[in-house]
């Protein structure tokens, strides 16, 4: 098993994560893939999309072992929600 360790801070992660989503891949995966994960490798700008976040990031890492990768839920603010659902009656 490989030990991975982030080599960037949570804020740096989060800054360059989110600057490359919505500089190059956003608009690359955004329609048809509301609710999918991103992967994001935080230094060379390649992604995977999946379902959930353990099939995106295991792409990510066969294609690039030594990724730093950010994780990004399209169409969402956070990729968990805690907490309950508001459910609409009608």
């Amino acid at each position: 098993m490989t030990i991975r360790q982030p080599r960037y801070s949570k804020e740096e992660f989060a800054q360059r994560g989110d600057a490359l989503y919505e500089s190059q891949i956003r608009q690359q995966v955004e329609e048809g893939n509301h609710g999918k994960i991103v992967a994001i490798d935080i230094e060379t700008g390649a992604f995977e999309v999946a379902d959930d976040i353990l099939p995106a990031t295991d792409r990510l890492f066969e294609r690039l072992p030594d990724a730093q990768p950010w994780i990004i839920r399209i169409g969402h603010r956070a990729v968990h929600r805690f907490g309950a659902r508001s459910l609409k009656k009608s």
